[in-house]
């Protein structure tokens, strides 16, 4: 399935410097915590809606490509996240196969599980940055993070009805 919000997530263009932009902006897009958590503190109850989870090869991550491990295959998960069945956020996650070893296999089993409630339970979650990014009017961010030293690549797009705005 497939929904218009990825196509603008991968039209994101990310700032070298981060423009001018008020502190409640900046607040959302540089949060370090888990965005899940941060929208269930807006008082709605969060789901996924899972739109693809597949193995894919580098020429279907061009963009991610140079931010991961050269590698033949990578496990991509592409979401919306809703919040009381509006959605907030589209979400797109670029595994590197070798991340999925040990308690990371658990990356290609998270269903209608928001990612959050996954990563952030772990002790050995780290950042590596946070870019920011515009596609016309809607404000996106994308992080690589690493699970026990091993990289993955979260890119989120705040839809118009999120809070951000």
């Amino acid at each position: 399935m497939s929904h218009p919000a990825l196509a603008q997530l991968r039209a994101l263009r990310y700032f070298t410097t981060l423009p001018q932009l008020d502190a409640r902006l900046l607040d959302w897009l540089l949060l370090e915590d888990s965005m899940t958590q941060r929208f269930e503190q807006q008082k709605k109850r969060v789901t996924v809606t899972l739109l693809r989870e597949e193995w894919v090869t580098g020429a279907d991550i061009e963009s991610e490509r140079p931010l991961l491990a050269d590698e033949p295959r990578y496990w991509l998960r592409e979401i919306l996240l809703c919040a009381d069945g509006e959605p907030w956020l589209a979400g797109r996650t670029v595994v590197p196969e070798s991340t999925l070893n040990g308690p990371e296999l658990a990356l290609r089993q998270l269903g209608t599980t928001p990612l959050g409630r996954y990563l952030f339970t772990s002790s050995s979650l780290t950042r590596d940055f946070i870019e920011v990014g515009q596609c016309g009017e809607l404000w996106g961010r994308r992080s690589r993070l690493r699970l026990g030293g091993k990289p993955l690549l979260l890119t989120e797009l705040f839809l118009p009805a999120s809070p951000l705005y």
